[in-house]
């Protein structure tokens, strides 16, 4: 692939993701999120069978406070953005190989950032 087309092709990717940023529904997110909800809270603090999703944003995996992460959650050291969150959610164990979590992921990227803009909003 040459230098150019390489260059374009990841243009064209990012505007892609910030498209689908910019269109995002965090009502419609909301609803996506009950696929998450019997695992994690969006309440400071709240552990269920996952880690509490509050102020994940800016945060590196598996230092939230009050949870046991698993080891390749901790190595893995991501520092969660739109980006990352994206990525994770689509495969969680395609990204992070041997992860606890065993939610298989979220296919459509349309649900993926509607539920990434209600994450930022509900947990702010």
């Amino acid at each position: 692939m040459n230098r150019l087309f390489a260059t374009a092709l990841a243009c064209g990717i990012a505007l892609t993701l910030a498209g689908q940023a910019a269109a995002a529904d965090p009502a419609k997110g909301k609803r996506v999120f009950n696929k998450c909800k019997a695992c994690h809270s969006l309440k400071a603090g709240k552990k269920k069978i996952g880690p509490s999703l509050n102020g994940v944003f800016g945060r590196t995996s598996g230092t939230g406070k009050g949870f046991k992460y698993s080891k390749a959650m901790i190595k893995a050291a991501i520092v969660w953005d739109d980006k990352t969150m994206d990525a994770f959610i689509t495969k969680p164990r395609k990204m992070i190989k041997r992860t606890r979590m065993a939610f298989p992921g979220i296919k459509k990227a349309s649900d993926r950032a509607n539920l990434i803009a209600y994450l930022k909003q509900a947990t702010k």
